[in-house]
């Protein structure tokens, strides 16, 4: 699984270069909100996601006497309009956001569904991994830093109908 195994691997070898340097550095894996809640039909990613969140944490701890801070961020459902934007810009064929059948009943069916109204963009994730690299960040490590409009927060109520 390359959820969790390439991180694993990346990790490994990073951080064996970042040592050698001696300059520290920050690691930053990406969870998901399926990394923190079951879902239906999404066990083999939740369980990759869930264990990249532990691995985390404890990479955090293995290589903080290196001045090398790991973190995560989890995303949530995003806002497909700034993709669909890009992609026209770019000249490429956007498909849209595609989900399996038993998931259809897991998420809002708009942005009403979460507790801040709209769905978050790239360009929020990319400012909280800017964050977590900063020297803004410099005494956080082993965090995960949800960025999911309340998502995770709110107790999504599992409708099986809404799959049909």
């Amino acid at each position: 699984d390359v959820s969790l195994s390439g991180a694993f691997l990346f990790t490994k070898y990073v951080s064996h270069l970042m040592i050698e340097q001696g300059r520290g550095g920050n690691i930053i894996n990406i969870i998901s909100t399926a990394g923190h809640q079951g879902e239906p039909g999404n066990v083999g990613y939740g369980t990759a996601k869930g264990g990249l969140l532990n691995f985390t944490r404890s990479v955090a701890m293995e290589l903080a006497e290196f001045g090398i801070r790991v973190n995560s961020l989890t995303p949530t459902a995003t806002d497909p309009s700034e993709g669909a934007e890009r992609a026209e810009k770019w000249g490429v064929q956007w498909p849209g956001p595609r989900l399996g059948e038993r998931r259809r009943g897991m998420l809002p069916n708009s942005d009403a569904g979460l507790p801040m109204q709209h769905r978050p963009s790239p360009r929020h994730y990319g400012k909280a991994a800017a964050f977590l690299a900063s020297d803004d960040a410099e005494m956080i490590t082993g965090f995960d830093l949800r960025v999911d409009a309340g998502a995770i927060a709110r107790y999504w109520l599992w409708d099986p109908g809404a799959a049909e």
